[in-house]
């Protein structure tokens, strides 16, 4: 046993001393543990703190005999044998590891059995504390809220001690636990068509002592996206594909793999050279250092660090505003004058704007009191109808060219292709939404995940499933729903996975950015009463006040404060898509 082993077993051996002869007590978070700097100053890895669990102890009362079972249960993924040390005969038959992850916070609550004399050959304790999050098996993770209870069974061993005669299947982690050995990590998948922009997929993946952060993220990539994302998507690693290894160094790391890899196919190349690059560089591992990917120890891509790409395209950076019923540019420095064609000249009637993406000539879409019109961006645009409802939610592009809305009237899903020369298609409305009101929905920029608003109470997060005309919005999760009588009154998508969510409150309004990718949430300073919102990326752009007095600010680069951008007659910011 090593000096920082041993130290980690006297550790836990203190903290159980402390903890003998307690009724109800308050388990802290501060087991026995050893920082690991497996790898420190290697690229391709991450250190990180690796939990050293000890086996149960004949003098441990069934309250430490628990603790020293949810340290082995940190420790499982590294040390498994540990975990069997606490488990009877019985239990080690039934018990797996296998299935979600549950998480509770740092500090939890374990109540004793009703009395110990000392001749009770079966009792039980209860454990209670605040539910964090669930670990799925596809490595998704799911934030949950409100308290959590577990009874677990514990028997008298005969040669001291106690053992664990039933309990959960699963992990049960801290959140300290998951902190530790667990990194939030953004993998990049192909849209179904296989072509620009990458999906991005956000898992809670374990660090492992066993490999580099690198081999774990590309084995995670091997594998389907989460639930989140199937159908959705698809990948350019072969089926039966492997890492063999993963070498690096001063200025180059080389990733050799296995698999059926068309060398001739340039387009699967540049495709599978994207998802390699963004999986690695994004989750800052070998940013700056050339990679070469090798199919059977044969040179296949070599990709150089700051090379252009498209893959990550957002569809547009230009930025609109709509005043009195007329779409104008934003300019760097304020208002830079209308848009060309109807779409620029003002007139009443029109709102809800939505740009397409801005490449093949761009369009706009608004809403009307007869249905959904569009207009081409040039000097010879004119609106023309090409959605009839009286009850349609804000239309949305996708970036395929294809404009969406929602018929609240007639609870229908409608998709209009401009290409097509005919009018919407009805896209089957998924179980799960059917007899709900809708009141909005909104493609995100990667054309795959939609927010879909209902009752302006709870935001649900899907995905486009299928291609062409085949195409239907499915995988729908909640995301977030408000309390009491408050309000959603504005949704926007800053990237792929962060999503903007405007709450109207009785103390105010609040601002949310949610990662829709695993929930973390963080607030966005308010000052004004907003009406509508727009972002792209860092930018976010709200419009505030109304009539002539209403206003387009933007928020500052300290995420703090916010500058005025257009001082009058100025509505409904927007961005291209999102």
């Amino acid at each position: 046993m090593t000096r920082t082993r041993r130290l980690a077993a006297m550790a836990l051996l203190a903290v159980v001393a402390v903890l003998a002869g307690s009724g109800c007590s308050v388990i802290p978070v501060s087991g026995p543990y050893t920082v690991n700097d497996e790898g420190a100053g290697d690229p391709l890895t991450k250190p990180f703190q690796r939990m050293i669990a000890i086996g149960p102890q004949r003098a441990w009362g069934p309250m430490e005999t628990f603790r020293g079972l949810q340290s082995a249960m940190a420790a499982y993924p590294e040390d498994p044998a540990v975990l069997q040390q606490y488990l009877t005969p019985q239990a080690r038959q039934k018990w797996s590891a296998a299935g979600p992850v549950t998480v509770i916070e740092d500090l939890y609550e374990v109540v004793p059995p009703a009395s110990i004399d000392g001749t009770e050959p079966t009792m039980k304790i209860t454990v209670k504390g605040r539910w964090v999050a669930q670990i799925n098996e596809d490595d998704s993770y799911k934030p949950t809220a409100g308290p959590w209870s577990q009874d677990f069974e514990l028997v008298r061993d005969p040669g001291g001690g106690f053992r664990v005669n039933s309990l959960p299947q699963g992990l049960l982690l801290t959140a300290a636990d998951v902190a530790r050995a667990y990194r939030p990590t953004n993998l990049y998948y192909l849209g179904r068509d296989g072509q620009p922009p990458l999906v991005v997929d956000r898992v809670r993946l374990r660090l492992k002592t066993t490999e580099t952060y690198a081999q774990t993220v590309l084995k995670r990539l091997l594998k389907p996206p989460t639930e989140a994302l199937r159908g959705a998507v698809t990948t350019g690693f072969p089926p039966g594909s492997a890492i063999e290894s993963i070498r690096s160094g001063e200025e180059r790391v080389v990733i050799n793999l296995s698999g059926d890899f068309d060398v001739l196919d340039l387009s699967a190349e540049d495709a599978l050279r994207a998802q390699i690059r963004h999986s690695l560089n994004n989750n800052e591992i070998a940013k700056g250092r050339i990679l070469e990917v090798q199919v059977d120890g044969e040179p296949y891509i070599t990709d150089r660090p700051n090379t252009e790409d498209s893959w990550l395209g957002d569809g547009g950076e230009r930025a609109y505003y709509v005043s009195r019923g007329a779409l104008h540019y934003l300019g760097q420095d304020g208002a830079a004058g209308a848009v060309a064609g109807a779409a620029g000249e003002q007139r009443d009637g029109y709102s809800d704007f939505a740009v397409s993406k801005d490449a093949g000539g761009v369009s706009v879409a608004a809403r009307t009191s007869t249905g959904v019109s569009v207009a081409g961006l040039s000097p010879d645009g004119r609106w023309q109808q090409v959605i009839q409802g009286a009850d349609l939610t804000p239309p949305t592009w996708r970036r395929d060219g294809t404009l969406w809305t929602y018929d609240r009237k007639n609870a229908d899903l409608l998709r209009y292709d401009p290409k097509s020369g005919r009018g919407p298609d009805i896209v089957p409305t998924p179980k799960q939404l059917v007899g709900l009101n809708i009141t909005g929905l909104r493609i995100a920029r990667d054309g795959v995940r939609v927010v879909v608003t209902i009752d302006d109470e709870t935001v649900q997060i899907g995905a486009l499933i299928g291609e062409g005309g085949g195409v239907e919005l499915g995988n729908l999760q909640s995301l977030t729903t408000t309390e009491g009588s408050d309000q959603i009154t504005d949704v926007a998508w800053a990237d792929d996975l962060r999503l903007l969510v405007l709450v109207e409150s009785k103390a105010g309004q609040i601002l949310n950015e949610i990662n829709v990718g695993d929930g973390q949430t963080s607030g966005v300073p308010l000052k004004d009463r907003v009406t509508s919102l727009a972002a792209l990326n860092d930018r976010i752009l709200a419009a505030v006040g109304s009539g002539g007095d209403a206003k387009i600010l933007e928020l500052n680069q300290d995420r703090q404060t916010w500058t005025a951008k257009i001082e009058s007659d100025a509505a409904e910011p927007l961005f291209p898509l999102g």
